[in-house]
């Protein structure tokens, strides 16, 4: 944003002189207090300028210009709270200044009183409606409030003024982009390349070309995003989109470039490792996601995606079972970790381990259930381990809760079919197994959810758009 010109000393110290009935040397004295302030406001040594303009805002409070430069002096300090007093005095005593206001408005938008720095922006539009920052600056306090349709109008007309803002042609074309105007926004982008080629505008015309459906041209925008700036967030927008379309090859040389890059970033390992298994290399995709729990212990995707790539690759259970430990003693009232730690160290030692503990399984399975009562999963676990040991009775009502909470569960299905049989109900058994043939040949649950976890979680970690 554009802060207020300084305002011109002559002005000021003619208005000094004409205050009160004080002698010539008390109006002398102010106007050098005055002067020193200014010097040293101009020389960004603002602490100098603080002590006069107090002393001057105590003798004269009702002089616009001291108020006001007051005000200015405490926002660049950033201490906005004392600044934004001043502020507003200035405008009390000249509501006519579209400056003023907009210094004011300014001032509101540090605070996070958007709707108040709105409402002085819209105010010094209405009195000096063909400034370019003023129209500029209510146009982003809009697009920050989500207010978008709202700020095309300020946008646009500030392009119109300055055809050469970047700043504002960024925040239009992110207006026309949110708002549904593709064409408009793809228009508004490449005429502002032409102006500065950055990353950021890259990044954005490829979400723009995915939006719109062309995903080939959206990957080669992030490709350049990145290649001009190759950001933590630009590699991932670049990886998410390659692999958002199963392009997995290169979706997995991005990710392992960008690890190697960012070794710390969980966001990044966690791609890597969905890379990596939707392209079938599953002790790979463990890895990555053994190391993306390390980084970010709390990561509840990342467990669902390590819980995923274990069941095609058991091989390092060791090394998962401590993940889920962890996980569950960090957030000991998450049925989702309960769960994940029960069934990484059933998964893990079914092979007639000596040491498999069903007692500490189905433990864990209760709690789970106790601190999620709608976890279906918990319940079709549960059934699971009383069919294993044959307990078909104690099965049923297990399977039975689990379809109440989610119908769609192939497995529980075909698990509470065998166990009807086994307890005697073959009608019951063959309804049930008929849902199942049934279910799965109209699912390609596996594949479809796999890329719907993948989709939610790329457009999660995108990056906020600013302003």
């Amino acid at each position: 944003m554009c802060w207020k010109k300084l305002i011109t000393l002559v002005v000021a110290v003619l208005l000094l002189r004409c205050s009160g009935s004080a002698s010539a040397q008390e109006k002398e004295d102010k106007d050098q207090l005055y002067r020193a302030a200014v010097s040293a406001y101009e020389a960004g040594r603002y602490a100098d300028a603080v002590a006069p303009l107090e002393k001057l805002v105590r003798e004269v409070p009702d002089t616009f210009e001291v108020q006001e430069l007051l005000g200015l002096v405490y926002a660049a300090q950033g201490v906005d709270a004392k600044g934004n007093e001043h502020l507003a005095k200035a405008v009390r005593l000249r509501p006519g200044s579209a400056e003023a206001r907009s210094s004011l408005a300014a001032s509101y938008a540090r605070l996070g009183k958007l709707d108040l720095a709105q409402e002085q922006f819209a105010k010094a539009a209405e009195l000096d409606p063909n400034n370019y920052e003023t129209n500029h600056n209510l146009g982003e306090i809009y697009i920050r409030r989500g207010m978008m349709p709202q700020a095309l109008p300020y946008l646009e007309k500030a392009q119109r003024l300055n055809s050469a803002s970047y700043d504002n042609g960024y925040n239009l074309s992110l207006a026309y982009m949110l708002t549904g105007r593709l064409a408009d926004a793809r228009t508004a982008i490449q005429q502002l390349l032409k102006v500065k080629e950055t990353a950021e505008l890259h990044n954005l015309l490829a979400q723009v070309e995915e939006k719109d459906g062309n995903f080939v041209i959206a990957a080669n925008e992030f490709q350049a995003a990145a290649r001009l700036d190759p950001s933590e967030n630009n590699l991932f927008d670049w990886g998410g989109e390659l692999l958002l379309h199963r392009t997995l090859d290169p979706a997995v040389q991005v990710f392992e470039e960008a690890t190697k890059r960012y070794p710390n970033s969980a966001r990044l390992m966690v791609g890597l490792g969905m890379a990596y298994y939707a392209r079938g290399n599953y002790d790979e995709a463990v890895r990555a996601f053994l190391r993306g729990a390390d980084l970010d212990p709390e990561d509840a995707r990342c467990y669902k995606f390590l819980s995923r790539a274990y069941d095609s690759s058991p091989n390092q259970a060791n090394e998962v079972i401590e993940r889920f430990r962890r996980y569950a003693e960090l957030q000991p009232g998450n049925g989702r970790a309960l769960y994940y730690y029960a069934m990484s160290l059933w998964k893990g030692k079914r092979a007639q381990d000596p040491t498999l503990n069903l007692k500490q399984i189905a433990e864990l399975l209760q709690r789970a259930i106790a601190a999620d009562p709608k976890l279906a999963v918990a319940y079709v676990q549960m059934g699971n381990l009383n069919s294993d040991q044959g307990k078909f009775a104690e099965a049923i009502p297990q399977y039975q809760r689990a379809l109440e909470l989610d119908g769609d569960l192939v497995d529980a299905h075909y698990r509470l079919g065998q166990a009807y049989v086994r307890t005697g109900q073959r009608d019951k058994g063959q309804e049930q197994l008929a849902v199942y043939q049934k279910l799965r040949e109209q699912h390609l649950a596996d594949v479809e959810k796999q890329r719907a976890d993948i989709r939610q979680f790329v457009y999660n970690e995108k990056e906020p758009q600013r302003p």
